[in-house]
């Protein structure tokens, strides 16, 4: 840690902030990190993205996006006109005036909180922090996270919250894909260790977001964000649970949410599907169950939405076994399955956490072969759960392909796919996301699961 040198006092920095002058380090360059690294830059600040992967590094320093909502195009502008840099060398973290860190918070094998990249990330900041910094924590967490876990890490040096340097929380709202709501579309929710860090944080998102909201605490700030994330958990378990229920009343549960959602008061549309992904939905209810036993508490209800979404994926691979069986008396073992979508949403190329995958390891267990087509993903990378699928290769979806295909599984629902080939092709559709009766297409070998 460098802690020569005095640094800019609290309202040098928030000047700096207001002026555009300081200088933005956003640790973590994947999904939140660098569309936020790419908005600061598009508002006129100095920004150095820094990660640990050099492909990345190399891919942005040559004006190249691993992303599919952050242009190529974008990239490049904002490194020609001086704005945005990319680095592995921490060491350059002295050099900057806030730094944000935008890193994972997954959970490991026994659904427990897997702090690990906070912790390392929070090292490597410790080790050149400087007085007059800023520090905020985005990564999506349980209370008590940046107060308990981080800010003691960055004391060890000698440096003090407060006195030395500013800690805050500004929980990510990223929606990828969402055309409507970009990073700077979003207002931002903030919380500060002391009201100077809060002063300092709120001078530095004011900048580049419509709105910041200001809270009470550190803990504060956190629990906003997991709140947000399990109210939809929540109410996607219940329309999911709702699904099964009516199924077996012969109602279409889609049918059901179109016509409640004409309530102009007391009711919000969320609709089924075939599990949970995304970084946050299905992990971060897992980290308040975490954290509330620690208070002798039990989160019953979150718990059993997180078993009920969980649980999608399963039902799913059985009734795609059990449609295969009745409409052409096939069993799994032999069959060619095909997944369409492995992204976990749609218009995205995104995979964390994705429901696919499970479907996928559930149908190959029964000995089917699968495949997958999925216009924004052209080959699974890297995946902690479902490792064996990495390096495979999304399939052209075409009329001579789907002559040799079983079962046609619709996981994602993307607009670049024309659902109308994919029914009138298919001998055998599963749809998870009501994808065909919503372009108009029915039948009776199309089967909503």
């Amino acid at each position: 840690m460098t802690g020569a040198g005095k640094g800019p006092s609290a309202s040098t920095l928030a000047d700096s902030f207001r002026h555009r002058t300081a200088r933005i380090g956003v640790v973590g360059l994947g999904y939140v990190g660098l569309p936020l690294a790419c908005t600061f830059a598009s508002k006129g600040f100095r920004v150095l993205g820094f990660d640990i992967d050099k492909a990345k590094i190399d891919l942005l320093n040559a004006g190249r996006s691993y992303i599919g909502h952050v242009s190529a195009e974008a990239l490049s502008a904002l490194r020609e006109a001086g704005r945005l840099d990319s680095t592995d060398d921490f060491a350059r973290l002295e050099g900057v005036d806030a730094i944000i860190l935008c890193v994972p918070t997954p959970l490991t094998r026994q659904r427990e909180p897997d702090l690990s990249y906070v912790v390392a990330t929070s090292e490597q900041v410790a080790r050149h922090l400087r007085r007059g910094q800023l520090v905020v924590l985005e990564s999506t967490t349980y209370p008590g996270t940046t107060s308990e876990v981080v800010r003691p890490i960055l004391e060890k040096g000698g440096l003090r919250s407060g006195q030395d340097f500013f800690l805050a929380y500004s929980p990510e709202r990223e929606d990828p894909g969402n055309a409507a709501f970009a990073t700077a579309d979003i207002p931002k929710v903030v919380g500060g260790d002391g009201p100077d860090a809060l002063s300092m944080a709120c001078a530095l998102y004011d900048q580049i977001v419509p709105r910041t909201i200001a809270v009470s605490s550190l803990d504060t700030a956190e629990a906003v964000k997991l709140t947000e994330n399990i109210f939809r958990s929540v109410n996607v378990a219940l329309v999911n649970e709702l699904k099964v229920v009516f199924e077996s009343m012969g109602i279409d549960v889609w049918e059901v949410i179109e016509a409640a959602k004409t309530k102009p008061f007391g009711f919000m549309p969320f609709y089924p599907g075939p599990g949970l992904g995304g970084h946050c939905i299905p992990i971060d209810p897992f980290y308040l169950t975490w954290k509330a036993r620690e208070f002798g508490i039990a989160t019953r209800f979150v718990e059993l939405a997180g078993e009920i979404n969980t649980a999608m994926p399963l039902r799913v691979a059985a009734r795609t076994i059990e449609a295969m069986n009745a409409h052409a008396g096939r069993a799994a073992k032999g069959a060619r399955i095909l997944i369409v979508g492995v992204a976990y949403k749609k218009n995205v190329d995104d995979t964390r956490e994705s429901p696919s995958f499970r479907i996928m390891e559930l149908l190959e267990r029964q000995g089917a072969e699968v495949l997958f087509h999925d216009p924004h993903v052209a080959e699974i990378g890297a995946n902690r759960e479902h490792p064996e699928f990495a390096g495979r290769r999304s399939t052209g979806l075409s009329e001579a392909l789907l002559a040799t295909i079983d079962a046609t599984v619709i996981c994602t629902d993307h607009d670049a796919i024309d659902y109308r080939d994919v029914a009138r092709w298919s001998r055998l559709v599963i749809d998870t996301r009501n994808a065909c009766a919503r372009h108009g297409v029915v039948g009776k070998h199309i089967v909503k699961a």
